[in-house]
């Protein structure tokens, strides 16, 4: 039973089970895409191993598999996180039982569809904007727009949650069908890896926080916080890398038109305009160039001086006309602190501004002369909207694909606590609490189950379990030399009533025997099944021979007088069953509580109820029916057995046709009818085994008789 011990075969039927969900997963969704079908079914093979193996292996399924989608479609790699959660999700409801019941199915469907239908429409127009064209939701978003909804994102939202009820009904129905045809060997052979339940935390020890729930709570805290603070970081690195890739761009944008534009020909153009020589085909080749820079909304070239702010070149841009060459028009407020830096000549750093011209970052190239004087500024006003919807489209993708792979690091981390630690501990728990039991067989189950987990961890956890099986064997064996001890202490000292009885002989051995056939008959034939077991048996085998112990308290006078009691002399000699129980209730309380005797209650029981009738008019209580202990009714039977059988001072042995009538007349009366019915069943071969002890005795006595007279 070591079941914290991976085995070799384990890591292989684990590693075979992820890798043929990934198998499944790709087979069908390369199937129904040559099919032109608008379905995915990519996710068959998550949901398959989430219900044969459980959250781990569905959890690799479902990653992997968008690892493998991305050699053909990189951007699926993003997608990671919600076919993680769809394994999540498909544990849960089968642990819960959803796909037992029609209603309850439907309900998982609807929701692995709004997970994966309307989480997934959203992380694909960041990463794809409105881009749908060959997407399995196509049809449903175009019907909708056709429809009237205005709102694409909302088509889109709309639309993929209509393909994925489609596909998510196809893949639950097709999974349970599988599933239910998958043979019972193999699941079996799945779940072993995973099947641990049987030493979860002992019910004594269940607490409101779990050591596994603390580990949880802590990694998911540090996940989430590492994750917040990864794509935070993340975020604003891309964001000043983006800011200078555009500033690049508007540096490049100036610096070409620098390279075309003559210094000394600027107050030509100033003056003359278009008219100046070079001029209109200047003004072609710096259009060229602006739109050979896409991100370059405004472009433009101005000369500052104390007049005023005099247009060089200038472009149309969506929805704003260009200023006429020559024009002096008035410096914008954002960039009037600029002005005199522009006037002296001085190099200006970019600047970003967001007016009602939009997001944008102006990057200026000052046009020197041959005597390193700054004749105009070169601008370009490259727009920052792009950085935006690139810096959002970067979060979503590290938020993505960074708890995607949180999440397979906790799920590998989960699993080795649960392996190396809880499930360890745990087990020793349970192994401990058996053995601390006061049952000596529940003492040696427990050590035999402490050396069967076989613990290999390789650390403390190890180092404590082989304390622990040491302690509990050292334990074990120490407690069962005392027991030992004190078992051979009350049977002398039953012995020694016995030996003080001259009038019943072997009784006591005699009645144990007969209580041990008696018992075993009536567990054969199935009586009283929900008290007689093996532990039963045992214990009333060991207390039977202790009946009789309170007639150490009974005068010599009275036990072993030979013509009858008077009624004084009775009431004397039936307080022993009295004084049984109390001398045994004495020791019982004497006892360390480590080391209890188990069968000390079942002889207390027969010791002061085995003179009690099923009629309830025995003694000492005059209890009736099943208020009187099972043990002690079976002893009622034995003892009168032997009592008939049996050769006294004051009689004979009763024959067997006598001792069977008052048996049977007991019935009822004396006996119980359930007991007597097994006891008939096996009377004559007692009193032919008494015979047979008796007479083989009888002729040792007469050999040591004739042995002594020669």
């Amino acid at each position: 039973m070591d079941l914290l011990h991976t085995k070799k075969s384990t890591v292989i039927t684990v590693i075979g089970m992820i890798l043929a969900g990934i198998a499944v997963n790709f087979a069908l969704s390369v199937l129904v895409y040559k099919l032109s079908m608008p379905l995915y079914l990519n996710t068959i093979g998550t949901v398959l191993v989430a219900m044969l193996g459980g959250a781990f292996p569905g959890i690799m399924v479902g990653f992997f598999s968008t690892i493998f989608f991305s050699f053909f479609e990189p951007l699926a790699v993003y997608y990671g996180i919600i076919y993680i959660l769809i394994a999540v999700c498909t544990v849960y409801f089968y642990k819960k039982h959803y796909f037992k019941s029609v209603r309850k199915t439907i309900l998982a469907i609807v929701a692995l569809a709004l997970l994966n239908g309307v989480l997934g429409s959203v992380f694909s127009w960041f990463l794809f904007g409105f881009d749908f064209t060959t997407n399995a939701s196509a049809p449903f978003v175009q019907r909708l727009l056709d429809s009237g909804i205005s709102n694409r994102f909302s088509a889109q939202l709309g639309g993929g949650f209509i393909a994925d009820i489609l596909d998510k009904t196809c893949v639950v129905v097709l999974s349970l069908w599988i599933f239910r045809f998958i043979p019972l060997r193999i699941k079996n052979l799945c779940a072993a890896p995973f099947r641990l339940h049987e030493i979860k935390t002992p019910m004594q020890f269940e607490t409101r926080l779990s050591l596994l729930r603390k580990v949880i709570i802590v990694v998911v805290i540090s996940e989430l916080l590492l994750g917040a603070l990864a794509c935070t970081i993340g975020y604003y690195l891309n964001k000043n890398v983006a800011t200078r890739n555009y500033e690049n761009i508007g540096k490049s944008a100036t610096d070409a038109a620098a390279s075309l534009i003559d210094p000394d020909m600027v107050a030509t153009y100033l003056a003359q305009g278009r008219s100046a020589e070079g001029y209109n085909e200047l003004e072609k080749q710096l259009f060229g160039i602006k739109n050979s820079f896409p991100q370059v909304k405004f472009y433009y070239a101005y000369a500052f001086d104390q007049a005023g702010c005099h247009v060089l070149f200038d472009f149309d841009a969506e929805g704003v006309e260009a200023d006429e060459v020559g024009e002096i028009i008035p410096v914008e407020e954002s960039f009037a602190a600029l002005v005199p830096d522009f006037i002296a000549g001085k190099d200006v750093a970019p600047v970003v501004t967001n007016d009602e011209y939009g997001w944008l970052m102006t990057v200026y190239r000052a046009l020197r002369n041959k005597d390193g004087k700054a004749v105009a500024y070169i601008a370009a006003d490259v727009s920052m909207m792009d950085i935006k919807i690139d810096n959002i489209v970067f979060f979503i993708k590290t938020l993505s694909l960074f708890f995607g792979l949180s999440i397979i690091i906790m799920a590998f981390v989960l699993e080795a606590v649960k392996r190396g630690v809880v499930y360890p501990v745990n087990a020793m728990a349970r192994g401990t609490l058996r053995f601390t039991n006061k049952s000596t067989a529940d003492r040696r189950n427990g050590l035999n189950y402490l050396n069967s987990l076989n613990i290999h961890t390789f650390d403390e956890i190890e180092n404590l379990y082989k304390a622990l099986v040491q302690m509990a064997s050292e334990s074990t064996t120490y407690i069962d030399q005392l027991t030992e001890m004190q078992e051979k202490l009350i049977y002398k000292v039953a012995e020694l009533v016995e030996a003080r009885d001259k009038c019943t002989g072997d009784h006591l051995k005699n009645t144990s025997y007969y209580v041990l056939r008696i018992v075993d008959q009536m567990q054969q034939e199935g009586k009283y099944p929900d008290q007689i077991n093996d532990e039963f048996f045992e214990k009333v085998c060991h207390a039977a021979p202790l009946h009789d112990l309170g007639k150490i308290q009974i005068s010599d006078a009275v036990l072993n007088k030979p013509g009858k009691l008077t009624d004084e002399e009775f009431a004397i000699m039936k307080s022993h069953s009295e004084e049984g129980a109390k001398i045994l209730r004495n020791i019982t309380k004497t006892m360390s509580t480590s080391i209890k005797i188990d069968y000390l209650e079942e002889a207390i029981d027969m010791a002061h109820y085995h003179h009690e009738k099923w009629d309830g008019t025995g003694y000492p209580e005059h209890l009736a029916g099943t208020d009187i202990p099972l043990s002690a009714r079976i002893m009622a039977v034995a003892d009168v057995f032997d009592a008939l059988i049996m050769r006294r001072s004051y009689k004979e042995p009763f024959s067997y046709e006598k001792t069977l009538q008052i048996m049977t007349e007991g019935i009822g009366k004396h006996f119980d009818p359930v007991i007597m019915e097994s006891f008939l069943h096996i009377i004559k071969d007692l009193y032919e085994e008494r015979q047979l002890k008796e007479s083989r005795r009888a002729e040792r006595e007469a050999k040591q008789k004739a042995g002594q007279e020669t």
